[in-house]
């Protein structure tokens, strides 16, 4: 199969990828022809090894770091959306990282493939995304867990970020209760409760006096994902691992903001 045929399906993505970076749709768009021409020069720069959408990432990435131009956008027609100057703020390399993970949807190894490093760096990079996302949204955080380790432990990764706890709720009641008082910018809630109440109840109620992003963290996720209509858009499965907590809030968060602006 030709290189063109090979990288044609995944131009579409390339793009969205290459405006998420560049701040515009016709930067972003220079780019991606940049690239495909460096590659028209010289196919061997195509790293066949790898899976094709991750090699042609790949690429871009190379050149994208490679030339001044990437921090200079304003050469082109401005295209702006919110969610683009919000990108804007957060330092390159953590941009990249982010982007290819929360919205690109590539794993933290692959993610480690087209940026040339390493899976521990990517995570690194993740992180500092994050701290910086909470430095532009930073918010206070409910924290719905019966389990105290467990709920400690959140704690500790949520302030972590640079956010605030407004507090941690054992049952359902005391759940509505504390959003009732506190309005939190986002939930971090269990299902199975002390009492045997639902966190999912909780939740429900609490969506039904105010709009927040809601993050499941829960040892049953079947019981979430049901093949019916609305499912979470946030889940994370116990036993988790922090870092994967951390990339959520920071995606929950910057996600949500995007929306309010757009709204």
């Amino acid at each position: 199969m030709q290189l063109s045929q090979t990288i044609a399906p995944h131009l579409p993505l390339l793009r969205r990828f290459a405006r998420a970076l560049a701040g515009s749709q016709t930067a972003g768009d220079a780019y991606v022809a940049a690239t495909l021409q460096v590659l028209a020069e010289d196919p061997s720069l195509f790293d066949n090894k790898l899976d094709p959408r991750v090699a042609l990432y790949r690429t871009f990435v190379s050149m994208w770091n490679s030339v001044g131009l990437n921090l200079k956008t304003e050469v082109f027609d401005r295209g702006d959306s919110p969610v683009d100057r919000q990108l804007e703020q957060i330092t390159p390399l953590a941009r990249q990282a982010f982007v290819l993970c929360s919205v690109e949807g590539f794993s933290v190894d692959e993610t480690a493939d087209i940026l040339n490093t390493t899976p521990s760096n990517v995570q690194a990079l993740l992180d500092d995304a994050g701290r910086e996302i909470a430095a532009q949204v930073a918010t206070d955080v409910l924290i719905i867990e019966d389990e105290p380790m467990i709920a400690m432990d959140l704690e500790a990764i949520v302030e972590g970020l640079g956010h605030e706890v407004a507090g941690v709720a054992r049952t359902h009641a005391e759940a509505v209760d504390a959003a009732s008082s506190k309005k939190p910018g986002l939930v971090l809630a269990d299902i199975q409760l002390a009492d045997g109440s639902s966190g999912l109840d909780a939740v429900n109620e609490i969506l039904g006096s105010f709009e927040v992003p809601v993050i499941f963290i829960t040892a049953y996720p079947d019981r979430l994902l049901t093949g019916e209509r609305p499912e979470p858009a946030f889940l994370i499965t116990k036993p988790y691992q922090p870092d994967t907590v951390k990339a959520i809030v920071s995606q929950a968060l910057f996600f949500e903001q995007h929306a309010k602006r757009k709204s």
